[in-house]
């Protein structure tokens, strides 16, 4: 299994260290139903959004989504590919 390093836009500095794979399907299922522009999504609704696209090998009945989807989103907010909204509820949408 091939590991990469994912940040945190919470713990600037510190990495993580996650399955390359898993990481790459999550990360093109959640750009490609971002929105490019405010309001955005909830966190919820991207999961829900995201669960028909991944890959069924990597994510059976969209297993583990939710925890995915949250990792990406916060590595991409770091990597200021992605936002949120600056009140609740967090709303994403990409840069």
């Amino acid at each position: 299994m091939t590991q990469i390093d994912i940040e945190n836009v919470g713990q600037p500095g510190k990495t993580y260290r996650v399955d390359a794979v898993k990481y790459a399907e999550m990360k093109r299922a959640v750009l490609a139903i971002l929105p490019k522009s405010a309001p955005g999504l909830t966190p919820a609704e991207v999961i829900e959004a995201v669960k028909p696209l991944l890959d069924q090998t990597l994510f059976p009945g969209g297993d583990t989504a939710g925890w995915w989807v949250k990792s990406v989103q916060l590595d991409l907010e770091a990597k200021k590919v992605i936002t949120r909204g600056p009140k609740a509820p967090v709303r994403l949408w990409r840069l």
